[in-house]
């Protein structure tokens, strides 16, 4: 008996989907940065990248689109094709934060995005020109109180981590520091080691090389418990007891991309997350390398998102 035309259409159809399917990625993939080079962001996305390519079998670019707090690097992978070739490395910023600061930043991280890959955590490190007149978390506050107005901090830009983090213990110590946004670390970083901002807060695999070569002061660290590797760096929480913020970094695929391709990506970046030379290499900034499922993922982005909203309410920041 002859079979159905329609019926060898609809075969010949499954299986071209299957093998196109099976085929990703087929052409080289992007990591889209919404900071500039040289932060955290953009050295975690590089290494990353590197050994995902390897995984993969297949190249994998790191573009770098800065601007408004990271909304345009996000705008654009949310109406990229949702075909897995371009993703988003981001911080807490485009994805939990900015939605409190915006009124329309562009985009919904909670709708406009496939979650992939919870990637990374890092201590946050408070850092002042070598050249400031205090060495430590608690001389900093008394300067402050005692010299109103002579201070001025830089961070990453408006409504990040570092900045929100520098309002939390302005806040919780009571006192004024001038914020001076710049467009990602790099740039501020610049500023700080040439006098131009006094103190900042940003991750520690952007601020201890500069530490460690003398170029910058730390004062502390925002975690709650001083960090392996960087014991005799003492954390803020020391002086302002219940302080703490972390920086975290995670990998977002635009909506609609097909579950089968952000499962082999997630599959791919846990398997990088768990070697141990990558675990090894992460420890050396003192990052943490995290993994999971994107429901994991996506249950962490929410959590964060309700809680740096009580901060920006708190402090009542708003960018438009």
């Amino acid at each position: 008996m002859p079979l159905n035309p329609r019926f060898l259409l609809a075969a010949a159809m499954l299986a071209a989907g299957a093998s196109a399917h099976a085929a990703y990625p087929e052409k080289p993939i992007t990591f889209v940065v919404p900071f500039p080079p040289g932060g955290t962001t953009d050295i975690i996305a590089r290494s990353l990248a590197a050994r995902l390519g390897t995984e993969l079998k297949q190249t994998v670019v790191v573009e770098n689109r800065p601007g408004a707090g990271g909304n345009i690097g996000a705008q654009a992978v949310a109406r990229a094709q949702p075909d897995g070739y371009t993703l988003l490395l981001s911080t807490a910023g485009p994805l939990s934060i900015n939605q409190h600061l915006y009124k329309n930043p562009g985009y919904d991280p909670a709708t406009s995005f496939a979650p992939v890959a919870l990637v990374a955590a890092v201590p946050i490190m408070l850092v002042a020109n070598p050249s400031a007149p205090f060495k430590t978390v608690a001389e900093l506050v008394d300067y402050a109180r005692k010299h109103p107005g002579k201070l001025s901090y830089g961070s990453q830009g408006n409504g990040t981590t570092s900045h929100l983090t520098m309002e939390l213990l302005k806040t919780q110590a009571g006192i004024g520091i001038q914020h001076i946004p710049y467009r990602g670390s790099a740039p501020a970083a610049t500023d700080l080691m040439g006098g131009v901002v006094q103190v900042m807060f940003d991750n520690s695999p952007s601020t201890l090389p500069f530490v460690k070569g003398g170029k910058m002061r730390a004062l502390g660290v925002a975690s709650p418990r001083r960090v392996k590797g960087m014991e005799d760096i003492p954390t803020v929480a020391e002086t302002l007891p219940g302080f703490a913020s972390e920086a975290w970094f995670g990998l977002v695929a635009p909506a609609s991309t097909p579950a089968a391709t952000v499962d082999t990506l997630n599959k791919a970046v846990n398997k990088i997350l768990s070697s141990a030379d990558y675990k090894q290499e992460l420890a050396a900034s003192g990052t943490e390398p995290l993994g999971g499922t994107p429901a994991d993922f996506a249950k962490y982005r929410s959590a964060e998102a309700a809680k740096w909203g009580e901060i920006v309410r708190a402090a009542d920041i708003r960018l438009d």
